[in-house]
């Protein structure tokens, strides 16, 4: 696109990229006349003001020459910072002459320009060059051979690089090599080429085409490559540009005939070495790549010739050319609007016609309007590919999950003949920055998995450096020790055998003394007030001698008769007594008999905060405990102290308040860098559990402020990579945005679906999914599917209401195996579990009858046949911790029905399908963890016999057969190895994979039992159990796949695929 002009018939040269603002200077071109014949000449200075929209370029400064020129150069010899305009103008001129100028006297105006001027050459100067390593020197041609090296420090004695080439020709061109300061080339009309070297002072090479109708207009170097450069030829017959590498100077390395009439200049990019300018006699400007011969962009011109163009050396997207039509045009390569241009020429017509009155109206004419434009601008296209200077030579990005994606385009090692090509690399690399937090993340998740809390509360002790962190670590071990009140009346302080031992000498002394004052008594009934309360206690008048003791202030003698008077007086005079009395523990006292431990809660100094903590752990009943911790660590909490208001978690952790410790927590503790917030979800997690253990509380139940503290830490895990540890900290049962969404990332993260929004929002299960394959949606039943599609990793958090997973609870369990169990039933105790309604027109679904079914009687010794395998009906669960129920009814007529061809009759296997909600299932069978809720109040509260299991009702027996003893190896092998896994594996994730391959290989042993493998794949698997034996797994892996493709899918669908995953693991992990 075009972005200026100027009306000169002139040779032109660029300020250095040193230089701003951007000037170009002009000179008078020599043997060329405008219409008027003038011999005048100019040399003048233009600055190039892109923020200005005309097509005008600002005139800086106008010089009258007498000489014209054939060429000019602006160099960047002496240039200063300090100076707006620096550097010299190098002009070629008609008779020999070499001139300097300097610019800056010229913009001011200045009469002594010249800085020197020789005539030491014979005809004129066509060629110039200045050396961009050395820029005080300066290569100058002119007729008869003659090439001059000046030395503008010493501008007198130009040097010669050599002898003169013969035949004497006249130089058209010359160009410093851009890579090696002292190699020199020229080149003459006729075609020939001469390389010099000047330390050897002589010509080292000469190219020449052979055909000998090159008639060389431009050369230039390869701005990179030292060996190669390019010549142009102005012969019309042979309108090419040949590109010359000097290690195979026999012949072109490449040429481009992108021209159909001779070439008059070229120009080489220095910023992007693929952009090679050249214009012609078929008034073409082509901007070609050189290495492809490839046009990448056509300047829009008009039918005049151009005999010189010019990148700009500070703005490489602008370039100048001069033409024949007295006009020199800027233009930029990367596009734009011609409406300017347009816009312009219609101006300049309009302004032809002046101010005259043609048809005497007395008027003068208006502007020339343009017509109304109905087609969209004429839009001017950029080059065909970036240019290197706007392409990214590096960069870097984060993306989600700790990810730093990085690129770099290195350059491949040049090859002659060959396009430079570029190798984009990209590098995908794990960033972890909080390496502590992530080693204690990992230290708190294998103590949740391996449920050894006391441990790692011991293990916080030990680390912990405050006094206070070491109480809350405590208090948090307590919860899950026997005796949790008598523990924590311990840590406050209070131990009933210190108390015991004061006491026991005291106790000696007054058994001695009782001893020894056993003497005769006599009974007074006198008329004071021991006779009166003698009497009082002879007639069994109990109630008149209590109050003839409290009127004489005899308190102990009123309570000891008050007792034997009956629980009634002994009230009232407890009443009395608190009444009368007045001293330091009243109020503590009156507390004890009373039972009113809210009023001292409520009411005692908060400094006696230890005392009122401990009465509570000592007297207040289950059903008040929590309450009471609570209440009095809101009091702290709202203490101006700072010290009590940290002491308030101590009360909430007593009380088992995760959302109240979450509050003050927050409140009292810098919560802004990552470990403080680990500090916090560690105790959170750890006290969650103590009062899962202890109440019947809903595991998924969390508070707003403890969500978003646990997706912040979510949000930090993610970040350090840590994506499956992320998913598990996430909060399950909540709709906020960022958590749902967060939830979706992290999904999508490891590959997997997220789950369907609607309804409950459940935990994810994680999967493993074959690529391109959907994954099941929470809320619907899914129909059984192919192994390896459905299947649910333990040690996540248990499903929302509705949902039963596979493997939950075996009642053939002992209690604490399954009560340790992550999974449960969620029912009402006595009632049958109701299952979510199957999607209505599943490809799979059994029609629904309005009519209640009729129930057929079948056999017990009834065997279904084998069901078609397309798809699959193989569950993945544990076969022996499948859920086992009683025979159910029969299904509905024409609602089809399967059962596992591995399971005996009579076994329903919950898996993947689920039968309608109108069929009657078995009695529901609840785990002893979430049987009935408990009626205790805290961790600390006492552990009564408050929880009665719901006992399953019995099932069937069932014994297997025996593995045949030459199939055994195969059993053991595996097991082994699994095993070995398992101890070197240190991911969590990984060791939950290796847990479930162990349990679904359970359907390879029945197989082997029944004896319905082929030859061919017993065959495979022993070869297996060889390459395991000699640890060449991946041979092992071979032989899966060969078993695999060769057998049928129905066959070894249940197992291969977890074979492959056991082979792998021991693969990677090198056991």
């Amino acid at each position: 696109m075009k972005l200026k002009e100027i009306d000169r018939t002139a040779m032109q040269a660029w300020s250095p990229a040193q230089q701003h603002p951007i000037y170009l200077a002009t000179g008078t071109s020599a043997q060329q006349l405008d219409a008027t014949f003038s011999t005048s000449a100019s040399l003048e200075i233009f600055e190039l003001d892109l923020s200005d929209p005309s097509l005008d370029m600002k005139t800086c400064a106008t010089f009258s020459s007498s000489h014209r020129y054939h060429k000019l150069i602006w160099g960047p010899h002496s240039m200063t910072s300090a100076e707006r305009v620096s550097g010299v103008l190098i002009a070629g001129g008609e008779n020999g002459s070499v001139i300097l100028y300097d610019p800056a006297k010229i913009i001011d105006g200045d009469t002594e320009v010249i800085i020197a001027q020789k005539d030491k050459h014979t005809g004129p100067v066509r060629a110039l060059d200045v050396n961009m390593f050395q820029t005080n020197l300066v290569a100058s041609g002119a007729n008869e051979s003659e090439i001059y090296i000046w030395d503008l420090n010493n501008f007198a004695t130009p040097m010669t690089p050599g002898v003169k080439t013969q035949p004497l020709e006249d130089i058209s061109c010359i160009a410093w090599n851009r890579q090696v300061q002292h190699i020199l080339a020229s080149a003459s009309p006729s075609g020939r080429a001469t390389v010099w070297d000047l330390r050897k002072n002589e010509p080292i090479i000469k190219v020449s085409d052979h055909n000998n109708r090159m008639h060389c207009s431009g050369l230039a170097w390869h701005p990179d490559v030292a060996t190669q450069m390019v010549l142009a030829s102005e012969d019309d017959r042979l309108p090419v540009i040949q590109m010359w590498d000097l290690r195979f100077a026999s012949s072109p390395l490449r040429v481009l005939e992108n021209h159909t009439r001779g070439i008059l200049a070229i120009a080489w990019s220095m910023a992007d070495p693929e952009l090679l300018l050249s214009c012609g006699k078929d008034a073409k400007i082509l901007c070609s790549n050189p290495n492809t011969g490839e046009v990448l962009y056509e300047l829009p011109t008009n039918t005049q010739w151009c005999f010189d163009i010019q990148w700009c050396p500070r703005n490489p997207a602008v370039l100048s050319a001069a033409s024949f039509d007295g006009r020199i045009s800027i233009y930029s390569i990367m596009g734009g609007s011609s409406d300017g241009l347009r816009q312009k020429q219609v101006d300049q017509l309009s302004s032809s016609f002046g101010n005259l009155d043609p048809f005497g109206t007395g008027q003068p004419l208006p502007p020339l309007q343009l017509p109304q434009q109905t087609a969209p601008q004429s839009v001017v296209l950029p080059l065909k590919k970036p240019p290197k200077w706007i392409r990214r030579p590096i960069g870097a990005s984060f993306s989600f999950g700790g990810k730093l994606v990085t690129f770099e385009n290195a350059k491949a090692q040049q090859q002659p003949g060959m396009e430079q090509q570029l190798q984009h690399h990209v590098y995908v690399s794990q960033v972890v920055t909080e390496k502590e937090f992530l080693a204690r993340s990992n230290q708190l998740q294998e103590a949740v998995q391996s449920e050894g809390f006391v441990s790692y509360c011991q293990k916080k002790i030990d680390m912990a450096l405050a006094d206070f962190e070491k109480n809350v670590w405590a208090f948090l071990k307590v919860n899950f020790e026997e005796d949790s009140r008598v523990k924590y009346l311990e840590l406050l302080g209070y131990r009933k055998d210190d108390l015991k031992k004061k006491r026991l000498k005291d106790h000696k002394q007054e058994t001695e003394d009782l001893g020894s004052a056993k003497t005769t008594f006599n009974i007074s009934v006198s008329g004071d007030v021991d006779g009166l309360i003698s009497q009082a206690l002879l007639t069994g008048n109990f109630e008149s001698a209590v109050d003839l003791c409290l009127h004489d202030n005899r308190m102990a003698d009123a309570i000891i008769l008050a007792i034997a008077g009956g629980q009634e007086l002994l009230s009232r005079t407890q009443e009395k007594y608190f009444a009368k009395m007045q001293s330091k523990i009243t109020r503590l006292i009156t507390a004890v008999v009373t039972k009113n431990w809210k009023e001292i809660v409520q009411s005692c100094d908060l400094q006696n905060w230890r005392e009122a903590l401990a009465a509570v752990l000592t007297y207040a009943r289950p059903d008040e405990f929590a309450g009471l911790c609570d209440l009095l660590g809101s009091r702290l909490e709202n203490e101006g102290d700072s010290v009590l208001q940290t002491q308030a978690c101590l009360c909430f952790i007593c009380a088992g308040n995760v959302d109240k410790l979450v509050a003050c927590w927050t409140k009292v503790q810098d919560g802004n860098s990552p470990l403080s917030l680990q500090d916090l979800i560690e105790k959170v997690v750890i006290l969650r559990k103590a009062v899962q253990l202890t109440q019947a509380v809903d595991p998924n139940a969390v508070g707003a402020l403890l969500a978003d503290k646990m997706s912040q830490y979510a949000n930090l895990l993610a970040a350090q990579g840590s994506l499956a540890a992320a998913l598990t900290f996430l909060p399950a049962n909540t709709n906020q945005p960022n958590i749902v969404q967060l939830r979706d990332r992290l999904c999508r993260a490891q590959g997997e679906l997220p789950v369907g929004q609607d309804g409950p929002k459940g935990p994810y299960e994680r999967e493993p999914m074959p690529k391109g394959r959907a994954g099941p949606v929470a809320g619907r039943m899914q129909a059984p599917q192919a192994p390896g599609q459905q299947y649910y990793q333990q040690g996540d958090n248990p499903p929302p209401p509705g949902f039963i997973m596979p493997g939950a609870v075996n009642p053939n369990m002992p209690p604490q195996q399954a009560a340790s169990s992550n999974y449960s039933m969620y029912s009402q105790a006595g009632t049958r579990p109701t299952y979510p309604q199957r999607p209505q027109n599943g490809w799979n679904d059994p029609p629904t009858l309005n009519r209640a079914a009729k129930k057929k009687k079948v056999p017990d010794n009834f065997l279904p046949p084998v069901p078609i395998t397309s798809p699959i009906m193989n569950p993945l669960a544990d076969p022996q911790s499948q859920m086992q129920q009683p025979p159910a009814p029969a299904p509905p007529t024409g609602a089809p029905s399967f059962q596992p061809p591995h399971l005996p009759a009579g076994q329903l296997v919950l898996q993947g399908g689920y039968p309608p909600a109108s069929q009657p299932l078995g009695p529901s069978i609840l785990p002893p963890s979430v049987s009935k809720p408990s009626t205790e109040g805290a961790p600390g509260a006492p552990i009564g016999n408050a929880i009665q299991h719901v006992q399953a009702l019995p099932t069937e027996k069932i014994t297997k057969k025996p593995i045949p003893e030459e199939h055994l190896i195969l059993k053991t092998t595996f097991e082994a190895l699994i095993q070995r896994c398992l101890l070197s594996a240190s991911d969590p994730q990984t060791k939950r994979k290796l847990d479930d391959a162990n349990k679904r290989l359970e359907f390879l042993y029945d197989k082997l039992r029944e004896q319905t493998l082929s030859p061919t794949i017993i065959s495979g698997l022993h070869n297996i159990v060889k390459s395991i034996e000699t640890r060449n797994y991946q041979e092992g892996l071979n032989i899966h796949t060969h078993i695999v493709s060769t057998s049928n899918f129905s066959e070894t669908s249940a197992f291969m695929p977890v074979l492959k995953v056991v082979l792998t693991q021991a693969n990677k992990l090198g056991v």
